[in-house]
C-alpha cells in the first residue's frame, strides 16, 4: 500500500507517517519502481500499535522502546501514566471548579474576574490573616462564591478565621443551606461540627430543619451544638439533646440556659420540668449529675419546677437537697411546699 491508502486506512495522516518514519517508529517495507513509499500488512499493524499506544498517553520514545526493547516490561511506565492521569485529573478538576466559581460571582467586566481569583486563591492560603480577610471581604461589591465559602468553613481548623466564615455565610442568601447540609453528611465528626456551627448562624426555617437533622447525629459534640443552636430559636425538640448535656456534663450552663428560653409559656416549662424529674428519678446518674440536673429546674418557672424542688429538698443527696431547698428560697417558696 502506498503513503496515501495507509493514511486512509489507519487515520494517521501522510505528514505524520513520515515523522514516525524519521524517528524510526515506521520503516516501509520498500519503495516502488517510481520511489514511493510501500508498505506492507506488518507496517500497518506497527502503525496500529503505535496509535494504540498514543492513546494511553506514553510519549513517542516510550512507544519505540516498548516495541522494539524485548527486556522491556511495561508495568512500571503504566503505573507512572496512571499517576500522571491522575494528577492531570487533579488539576483539571480543580481548574474547572475554580471557573465554576468564577461564572458564580457573575464578574462585570476583567476586574471583577480578577477580584474574585485573587479571593479565591486568599481563602486557601496557608496565613490565617490572608484567609480571614478573604473571608470578610464578601461583603463587597464582588462577593466570594458561596461554595467556596462553605468549602473553606468546612476545612477550617483557625478559630478567628472560621468565625469570619460562619459570617460570611449568613450574610451570602440561601444556597450556603444546603451545600453544609451535605457537610452533615461527612463520615469526619469534625466536619459535621462544623457544619452545624454555620448552620447556627444561617438565619430560615431551611436551616432549622437541618439542624434538627442533626440531633439525630452519632457524635454528642454535633448534637450538642445543634442543640444549642435550636434552643436559640424556640424548637423544643432539642429538649431531649440539653438535659442529655446537663447530665453528661458538657456545657450544661449553656444547656440550661437554653431550657430556659424555651420555658417561656406554662405548658413547655410544666414539660421540661418533668422530663428533669424524670431523669432525676429513673436515670441511673451520679451525683454531680443529679445537681447539675437540679440545677437546671432553677430557670424553668411554673408550680410543676417548684414543686420538684420541693420533693428535691428532702432529697437522700444531701447536696442535691441544699441546692434545691437554695433554689427554692430564690423563688419565694418554702421547703414544705410550693
Amino acid at each position: 500500500m502506498l503513503i496515501g491508502e495507509v493514511a486512509r486506512r489507519s487515520g494517521v495522516s501522510a505528514r505524520m507517517l513520515r515523522h514516525y518514519e524519521s524517528l524510526g517508529l515506521v520503516r516501509p517495507s520498500g519503495r516502488t519502481g517510481s520511489g514511493y513509499r510501500e508498505y506492507s500488512r506488518e507496517d500497518m499493524r506497527r502503525i496500529f500499535h503505535i496509535e494504540s499506544l498514543r492513546s494511553l498517553g506514553l510519549s513517542l520514545r516510550e512507544i519505540a522502546r516498548a516495541l522494539d526493547d524485548p527486556g522491556f516490561t511495561p508495568s512500571a511506565l503504566v503505573d507512572d501514566l496512571v499517576r500522571q492521569t491522575r494528577d492531570r485529573i487533579a488539576a483539571e478538576t480543580e481548574l474547572l471548579t475554580r471557573l465554576r466559581r468564577i461564572r458564580a460571582a457573575d464578574p462585570a467586566g476583567w476586574e471583577d474576574v480578577l477580584q474574585v481569583v485573587a479571593l479565591l486563591q486568599a481563602l486557601g492560603s496557608k496565613s490565617a490573616d490572608a484567609r480571614q480577610r478573604a473571608a470578610l471581604s464578601s461583603a463587597d461589591e464582588v462577593p466570594v462564591p458561596v461554595e467556596a465559602l462553605v468549602e473553606a468553613a468546612l476545612g477550617e481548623t483557625e478559630p478567628n478565621v472560621a468565625g469570619a466564615l460562619r459570617w460570611a455565610l449568613a450574610r451570602s442568601g440561601d444556597g450556603g443551606t444546603a451545600l453544609l447540609a451535605e457537610g452533615l453528611g461527612s463520615p469526619v465528626a469534625a466536619v459535621r461540627e462544623r457544619a452545624v456551627q454555620c448552620l447556627a448562624e444561617m438565619p430560615g426555617a431551611e436551616a432549622s430543619e437541618q439542624l434538627r437533622n442533626a440531633l439525630a447525629d452519632p457524635d454528642a459534640v454535633v448534637r450538642g451544638h445543634a442543640a444549642l443552636a435550636l434552643g436559640t430559636r424556640g424548637a423544643v425538640d432539642a429538649v431531649p439533646t440539653l438535659i442529655d448535656m446537663i447530665v453528661a456534663g458538657r456545657n450544661d450552663t449553656d444547656a440550661a440556659d437554653a431550657l430556659g428560653v424555651l420555658a417561656a409559656d406554662t405548658a413547655t416549662a410544666d414539660q421540661i420540668a418533668a422530663m428533669l424529674v424524670d431523669r432525676l428519678a429513673h436515670d441511673t446518674t451520679e451525683a454531680p449529675a443529679r445537681g447539675r440536673l437540679t440545677q437546671a429546674l432553677a430557670g424553668i418557672p411554673g408550680t410543676r419546677a417548684t414543686t420538684a424542688l420541693v420533693a428535691l429538698s428532702h432529697d437522700t443527696d444531701r447536696a442535691v437537697a441544699l441546692t434545691a431547698a437554695y433554689l427554692l428560697r430564690l423563688r419565694g417558696a418554702g421547703a414544705d411546699g410550693p
